[in-house]
């Protein structure tokens, strides 16, 4: 039920859409179609987290409340997209798909629509998970609309790239920053108030299992064009089927990397 939840994470970004619509904004939603590095890409990046034990977002969070650990994952994610800074030429080989204006709604609204009478018949529990996921799938859409980047991994990305092309246009701007620092607020606030703060240490084992999968996390990412995070809440609600090819191999990438790891 969680699985699902999260693959319909997105369902309400035609709202955040709407508003994009309404406020100034650089850019817009854009559709691919898949190629084999959205396969590997999300292969990659599946396997990774699920040996991290999270996924961008989650691992930020997981810092937040304590696991020092975290930190080697996200130096794993620099090195994962050092070590790819050359094959960046993928974005110039994606194929555009077309689509005509409204057709993100035509799906998304009737879509919203549907899961809002399934979730009014479902239990409370699975009424709150429902949602909970719904709720923050729209918020961070909001916050995509504005800032596309505003990711951990994005912002870690543009800097990586800024530093090692000396490239002072590439480097972030100070909302981003803010952005930043506006969630890791919230979610050590979050973590104190629920009393789930843990500082904790961590074993060399541990600094080099997560270093790893930090990297094929960021080596995952560049090649999908996102982690779970951008391809769920911007790529599949944009029906871009990259998004949708990506999210398949990252779930199976998961998979896989529970199975072996299980061993």
């Amino acid at each position: 039920m969680f699985l699902i939840a999260i693959l319909f994470s997105g369902t309400l970004a035609w709202i955040a859409m709407g508003i994009g619509e309404w406020i100034p904004v650089e850019g817009r939603v854009q559709a691919y179609w898949p190629s084999i590095y959205s396969f590997i890409g999300g292969m990659l990046f599946g396997v990774g987290a699920s040996v991290n034990g999270g996924c961008g977002v989650s691992t930020v969070s997981r810092l937040a409340r304590g696991e020092l650990v975290m930190t080697s994952t996200i130096f794993g994610w620099l090195a994962g997209w050092v070590i790819f800074l050359p094959l960046l030429s993928f974005s110039d080989t994606k194929s555009e798909i077309t689509l005509f204006d409204g057709g993100q709604y035509l799906l998304l609204v009737p879509l919203t629509l549907v899961l809002g009478a399934v979730i009014f018949r479902m239990q409370k529990d699975n009424q709150k998970l429902w949602l909970s996921m719904l709720g923050i799938g729209l918020m961070a859409g909001i916050v995509f609309v504005i800032e596309p980047h505003w990711t951990p991994s994005g912002l870690l990305k543009s800097i990586s790239l800024s530093l090692w092309h000396q490239d002072e246009s590439v480097w972030p701007e100070l909302p981003r920053f803010l952005l930043m620092a506006a969630l890791l607020s919230g979610m050590i606030s979050a973590a104190v108030i629920a009393k789930t703060f843990d500082l904790r240490g961590f074993k060399i084992l541990g600094l080099i299992k997560h270093l790893c999968a930090g990297i094929l996390m960021g080596c995952g990412a560049v090649m999908a064009n996102g982690g779970n995070d951008t391809q769920l809440l911007v790529a599949m609600p944009a029906l871009s089927l990259a998004g949708y090819a990506s999210v398949i191999s990252i779930i199976i990438g998961i998979y896989v990397g529970l199975k072996v790891s299980s061993r």
